[in-house]
């Protein structure tokens, strides 16, 4: 994400690291915020998320320190990082996991001439890796069969009533999640006015009531992570998945019993729309280890699948 550099000032604490730091910001190794950052966000208006015109992202955090509000900028070979909040130095100490240092680009081989195309257009994504799971977990709950603008706007909600305004010179109306207490002791007609069945708002409660155990999944591999999220009842493989690719930054972890995901693998791969989890994965095969990274570059390519029904409506989108 280009934009005008120029050096932090008066932060709690500030870091600019260059090509001799940790982070994969060199000019051989390019580094793409929009693209490595972009799936934190859950939606346009995010509260917790946030770009501005300067190139700068914004992101509001719970770490296990505090909340903790997070500046990241990219100018040629440097990145600069300013955070605020009891949970600031957290988050700086995390600054090159965040922005991919330990991603391995160089591990992935395009095996199709649409990924490979992709893969050259795209030279600075990294897959992003947070180390917090209930912030991605949460709000992967809350996109269970719905759709995907009616869950964001339950996370809106959500965290606008019941977190707490983001530390620092944050922008305008950005808020820190709430801590895993407060999700436990929201009230039932709080999740129904944000347009949360019983079912999701259940498994979130469920989750934040053994939040500790969950977090640990952080520092796990990826399989052995998946399976600590779904021993809660109500976390399935989609949304482990969709959690552990986050905060885990594990780019062999694909998202099965997505209602589009095959159809979109199938097309982009062989022009045929492909029906189930089963042939995504054979597709998927020649790209193991990384397979979670081909999806992306596919999804990036931006070919799909003509639509030949009417948009799916609340309630089959996604799996658990």
């Amino acid at each position: 994400m280009a934009g005008r550099f120029t050096p932090p000032t008066n932060p709690t604490r500030t870091t600019v690291r260059g090509g001799h730091a940790p982070i994969p910001v060199t000019e051989g190794a390019p580094l793409d915020l929009g693209l490595t950052l972009g799936p934190l966000r859950r939606g346009a208006a995010d509260p917790t998320f946030r770009t501005t015109p300067d190139g700068s992202v914004w992101r509001a955090s719970r770490t296990p320190d505090g909340p903790g509000t997070l500046r990241v900028r990219v100018h040629g070979g440097s990145a600069a990082a300013e955070a605020w909040g009891p949970g600031a130095a957290w988050l700086l100490d995390r600054l090159p996991a965040l922005l991919g240092a330990d991603d391995d680009p160089a591990a992935f081989v395009p095996r199709h001439k649409l990924v490979l195309a992709t893969h050259r257009r795209r030279p600075g994504l990294r897959l992003t890796r947070t180390g917090l799971v209930l912030e991605s977990l949460i709000p992967s709950v809350l996109e269970q069969k719905v759709t995907a603008d009616e869950a964001y706007r339950s996370w809106r909600v959500l965290v606008r009533k019941f977190g707490e305004p983001a530390p620092g010179p944050a922008p305008e109306g950005m808020h820190v999640m709430p801590d895993a207490r407060t999700w436990a002791m929201i009230p039932s007609w709080e999740w129904h006015r944000a347009n949360v069945d019983g079912k999701r708002s259940a498994t979130i409660v469920r989750a934040a009531r053994v939040a500790a155990r969950l977090e640990e999944a952080a520092h796990m591999a990826p399989p052995a992570a998946r399976h600590r999220l779904e021993l809660v009842p109500g976390i399935g493989p989609w949304t482990s998945a969709e959690t552990i690719q986050r905060s885990n930054g594990a780019p062999d972890e694909v998202t099965t019993g997505d209602l589009h995901l095959p159809g979109i693998i199938g097309w982009a791969l062989v022009g045929d729309r492909t029906t189930d989890d089963a042939a995504m994965l054979d597709l998927l095969a020649p790209y193991a280890g990384q397979r979670h990274r081909a999806a992306r570059l596919i999804l990036l390519s931006g070919r799909v699948p003509p639509r030949r029904a009417p948009r799916m409506t609340p309630g089959n989108i996604t799996a658990i």
